[in-house]
């Protein structure tokens, strides 16, 4: 890791992780993501420090979900409105947008504190 020092802040080089999401379990993927979304699989992670990777995710469409998750699961989406909640089953989710089912799951996995948004930014996800 490369530390430049510019108007005395220190800067983070990132690296680039692509994982490729076919076949493996939701709940187990959003959390070895999230491990390397803070920096804690580094030898030198400090938790004031944001040192974490940049997470090419691929073939977010190819996970699996374990036992009858696929049709008891519904996500909420929220408008903050009166009556403004939506319904979205995991079916249903799944072909409309993959990739919000690991996102959400990576979200909830995350610390959540003011560096939860800039680490979801880090987050790519290819399907």
């Amino acid at each position: 890791m490369a530390w430049k020092n510019t108007r005395g802040m220190p800067t983070v080089e990132r690296e680039v992780i692509e994982i490729d999401g076919s076949g493996k379990i939701v709940g187990r993927l959003a959390s070895e993501i999230a491990t390397y979304l803070m920096g804690k699989n580094r030898p030198d992670f400090e938790p004031h420090i944001d040192r974490g990777a940049v997470v090419k995710l691929k073939n977010a469409d190819k996970i699996v979900f374990t036992g009858k998750k696929e049709e008891q699961k519904v996500h909420f989406l929220s408008s903050n409105r009166p009556g403004g909640i939506r319904r979205l089953s995991m079916p249903k989710l799944r072909e409309e947008r993959p990739g919000e089912i690991i996102r959400h799951a990576v979200k909830y996995m995350l610390p959540k504190n003011r560096t939860q948004n800039d680490r979801m930014k880090r987050l790519i996800i290819v399907t």
